[in-house]
């Protein structure tokens, strides 16, 4: 038995063993690095001629993400064009490394290859759009045979930006959905509001949701009904609400995309301190998102509450 627990025991130590076999060399500082460091900031500055000399002759770019099998990648033309472009028409260009993260040198025994991997951040603004881009990038730098030039880079980067500013692009107007100026939402607001500055605060909560959230611009959390109640109730004890007017008119939007549906409204409180009557008028705009019942789940409140100091 002690002879059967050994062999197991030997075979588990040997199968552990086996499985470790050096590769290579891994660095945080090599002259491979240096060269991909200076070929990112020479097009990031414009000098495009400079960035394409660290580009072998048979230099390919590859979208990581690709799941296209005979795809080939991008020509060194390309990427210069490529390079050029992001250059001409984008502002506050920066390629910079993403957070704490620093680039590897590895030094491949096995086919006697070199390769820089990296974790950058990409930041610009476009300058048709306006869409910023302020986004991560992996790129793994396979370098020419004498490593004095970089001869492939796949990368893998977040295309939800660049749909963006593709949908963004002037010609591609699109609609999102319906503006309205009288509807039943908008209703509902205004019986929130002046039920809630006549006393009637059960009614007013009534039309939201159980759940619904309030989030208050003056305040660092976001609050539920409890504790919008709270908070109110701490401020109406020193000031009274004299009159509430409408300024100008609600807007309800039924938005297409993610069908959300929001009334944008405008108020003025007209108030006067209880401890000396002294009178303020405080300007609150009101974003309320409304489920499909008609509820409203979130409100969103944009004032000046320095105003009541």
């Amino acid at each position: 038995m002690k002879k059967v627990i050994y062999l197991i025991s030997f075979l588990f130590v040997f199968s552990m063993n086996a499985q470790k076999n050096k590769n290579g060399s891994v660095y945080d500082k090599h002259p491979a690095i240096e060269i991909v460091d200076a070929f990112n900031q020479a097009w990031v500055s414009g000098d495009i001629e400079k960035a394409a000399s660290y580009l072998s002759d048979d230099f390919r770019i590859k979208n990581g993400n690709s799941l296209n099998k005979d795809d080939q990648g991008a020509t060194k033309q390309q990427m210069i064009g490529n390079m050029t472009w992001w250059y001409n028409n984008n502002s506050y260009l920066k390629f910079t490394k993403d957070g704490g993260a620093y680039p590897d040198a590895i030094e491949y025994k096995r086919d006697n290859q070199l390769w820089v991997q990296s974790w950058d951040r990409l930041y610009a603004v476009n300058n048709q759009t306006g869409v910023k881009f302020d986004d991560p990038i992996h790129r793994l730098y396979l370098m020419s045979d004498d490593g004095k030039q970089i001869r492939w880079i796949f990368e893998y980067n977040n295309q939800n930006t660049f749909r963006k500013r593709n949908d963004a692009w002037p010609g591609n107007d699109m609609k999102n959905g319906t503006i309205y100026m009288n509807h039943e939402n908008i209703n509902t607001v205004r019986k929130v509001m002046y039920s809630y500055v006549n006393g009637d605060v059960e009614k007013a909560m009534s039309f939201f949701h159980e759940n619904a959230s309030f989030n208050d611009i003056n305040e660092s959390k976001v609050m539920n009904q409890e504790e919008i109640l709270a908070r109110d109730a701490e401020m109406f004890a020193d000031w009274n609400v004299d009159s509430l007017d409408e300024v100008g008119y609600p807007d309800y939007f039924e938005y297409d995309y993610r069908e959300s549906k929001v009334v944008s409204s405008w108020w003025n409180f007209r108030m006067s301190r209880k401890s000396d009557g002294k009178k303020v008028t405080v300007f609150v705009h009101f974003s309320d998102t409304f489920d499909n019942d008609g509820k409203i789940t979130d409100r969103i409140s944009y004032w000046n509450k320095s105003l009541l100091d």
